[in-house]
């Protein structure tokens, strides 16, 4: 019983204990966490203004640009076509009794070789004819001057008793007219049944390429019918598109003797790289391109299939698409810079002591690859080639080859 007693005395001194020590450990917990976030931002560490300035600085590559005399160069795209073009016909009718191996599409032909022969044996026999015509009309005028000199001598002998309006009837002159004039018809028909017969036999008018041919050995040909497509060889053209604004870059010379201005032609992934061919600015055309609204000009390319030049020239194909880079007027006094470098609303990105200016620039000539800049840029300014993702006037910049005192790039 007593030993009860004692334990119910001892259990409420514990719990009194309890409350004392957790208020402690909390507060310790408390005072040990203040002094942590004290101690976090008393060593914080803080950076000086130059420091941030030095991490700020955007990074740019630029040119020096200077001012100088160029050539501006027209870039257009154009079509090979024909310079010397002829659909061969024939002039008589007949069957087609002999065909030359060169009259086959594609080969090359000659000027004045034989391509097809006509059945000439009626031709033949109508000249024959006409020259047994002409035979009898010369020997009907001799006739007649016989007769007329008959007719004289009866005349004198009659003396004055015959009026003299009566002369030219007494003395056959209409008779004498007449007969010349039969012999002139009939030499006229001699020349026209020899033409005839010379048409039997169809040659090349001058050097050509063979596009198509529309008869054969034994087809039976009418006059005016169409015999095969011939193209000279000598030259071709190149129909070109130009901005109705580059025009005025262009020269055309009043003299169709004198050279254009030289033109370099390229036919993209068809040609080997590096092989161009030459031409000449020849004619602008005075009529718009129906489509594009664009001026139309022609490029004139001798020996077009590279026959007589040494070997490599690639030859043109007609009907082709090619690229022409046709060399203008020069440039006077102007900065050239690539078109990538000049921004939006025609302004340019400038380094000007370390910071970034935005000049507006008039631009005097513009093609695929450059820019030429008649004001705003002067020699010596160092124009910025990459792009920036911000762009604000007096924004420090600096160079990859600038370092600071710490060996870190500005």
């Amino acid at each position: 019983m007593s030993q009860s007693i004692d334990e119910n005395a001892v259990r409420p001194e514990r719990g009194k204990a309890g409350p004392l020590k957790t208020a402690f450990v909390s507060l310790m917990i408390l005072l040990l966490g203040i002094a942590l976030i004290w101690l976090i931002f008393k060593t914080e560490p803080t950076a000086t203004r130059k420091d941030t300035a030095r991490e700020t600085a955007m990074l740019v590559d630029v040119q020096t640009v200077s001012r100088g005399r160029y050539t501006a160069t027209v870039e257009v795209m154009g079509q090979v076509v024909p310079a010397r073009q002829i659909t061969l016909g024939s002039r008589v009718a007949g069957e087609v009794i002999n065909q030359a191996d060169a009259f086959t599409p594609g080969r090359r032909v000659k000027e004045d070789v034989e391509l097809l022969r006509i059945d000439p044996a009626d031709y033949e026999a109508a000249l024959l004819q006409r020259r047994s015509e002409l035979q009898q009309a010369k020997a009907d005028l001799e006739l007649e001057k016989g007769q007329q000199a008959v007719a004289r001598q009866e005349f004198e002998l009659l003396g004055d008793d015959i009026e003299a309006v009566n002369d030219a009837l007494i003395l056959r002159k209409p008779q004498l007219e007449q007969a010349k004039a039969r012999v002139a018809a009939a030499e006229a028909a001699v020349q026209q049944a020899e033409l005839d017969l010379a048409r039997t036999r169809i040659r090349a008018p001058f050097p050509a390429q063979v596009l198509s041919r529309e008869v054969t050995l034994g087809s039976q040909v009418s006059a005016g019918q169409s015999l095969g497509r011939l193209v000279g060889t000598g030259q071709y053209w190149v129909e070109a598109t130009v901005p109705l604004s580059k025009l005025r870059w262009l020269t055309f010379n009043a003299d169709p003797d004198s050279p254009g201005s030289p033109v370099d032609l390229h036919h993209d992934t068809v040609w080997p790289v590096g092989q161009t061919r030459e031409g000449r600015l020849t004619q602008l055309i005075g009529e718009l391109d129906g489509n594009a609204r664009m001026a139309r000009v022609l490029i004139t390319v001798e020996d077009p299939l590279a026959l007589d030049q040494s070997a490599g020239k690639p030859p043109l194909i007609l009907g082709a698409f090619v690229r022409a880079e046709i060399e203008g007027r020069p440039l006077e006094d102007v900065v050239r810079i690539e078109r990538d470098w000049v921004r939006r609303n025609n302004t340019v990105w400038v380094m000007e002591e370390r910071q970034l200016a935005i000049r507006e620039v008039e631009i005097a000539f513009r093609d695929d690859e450059y820019a030429f800049i008649q004001a705003g840029l002067e020699n010596g300014d160092q124009v910025i080639t990459n792009d920036l993702a911000s762009v604000v006037s007096g924004a420090r910049l600096r160079l990859e080859n600038e370092r600071t005192e710490g060996g870190r790039n500005e």
